[in-house]
């Protein structure tokens, strides 16, 4: 996918009717000695960090069950969308456990440290309307009959991205990533940077003379 051109946005679901994903099997956890799980534990880190690291655009459709590593991974994503009836928590507390997998790093960037520190040392799950009132995801909507209703709304959310120039959207990402860990004078430095990158592409170009010509762009990425 990273290199894969042809690739606007990724979305992220669930083939399992009522879960995104149920995190770690403690089952399989507890018959490993503690180097298993340290190394078990830094694999996992490092999927999350290779997923928050793709160019393109990412959504977590979250239709269900989001616990543990499954809120982790959703986190690692750019946009989320649950279902109203989804459930979401950082729950290793409630087993012995602390998040490994970025949960203690991306959930305070994302709903601030106060409410971060309180869902985790509370283990607490939440619903997705819950969830998009603290700002954990971008929508929340009904369920329907067929459980994909989060898959849906994301699907939607894609094809707002998907006409955008795909270059000038990937910069966009990388200086809100790299912007959001150092000052905001270090960010506008980055900002800048990235702009600078996207000043000769065709696809600017070709942005500036569709609008002279009032017609929709055409943008194909270059």
């Amino acid at each position: 996918l990273r290199f894969d051109e042809k690739v606007r946005v990724v979305v992220f679901k669930s083939e399992v009717k009522g879960v995104f994903c149920a995190g770690a099997d403690l089952k399989e956890r507890a018959k490993m000695d503690d180097a298993e799980v340290g190394h078990f534990v830094k694999r996992l880190r490092n999927l999350m960090d290779e997923i928050a690291a793709l160019p393109v655009p990412t959504i977590a459709a979250i239709d269900g069950y989001a616990l543990g590593g499954g809120l982790e991974l959703a986190l690692a994503c750019d946009l989320r969308v649950a279902a109203s009836s989804a459930k979401m928590g950082l729950i290793e507390t409630t087993r012995g456990l602390l998040p490994g997998a970025g949960g203690t790093q991306r959930l305070p960037r994302c709903v601030g440290i106060g409410l971060a520190k309180e869902l985790i040392f509370t283990g607490r799950q939440v619903d997705g309307q819950q969830a998009f009132s603290m700002g954990l995801v971008n929508h929340a909507v009904p369920q329907n009959s067929d459980g994909d209703a989060a898959y849906q709304r994301a699907l939607t959310l894609a094809k707002e991205i998907l006409p955008q120039a795909p270059f000038a959207v990937k910069m966009g990402k990388l200086a809100i990533n790299r912007g959001m860990e150092v000052d905001i004078a270090s960010g506008m430095a980055i900002e800048g940077m990235c702009y600078a990158q996207n000043i000769p592409t065709r696809d600017r170009q070709e942005g500036m003379a569709a609008f002279r010509e009032k017609r929709p762009p055409q943008f194909i990425g270059k």
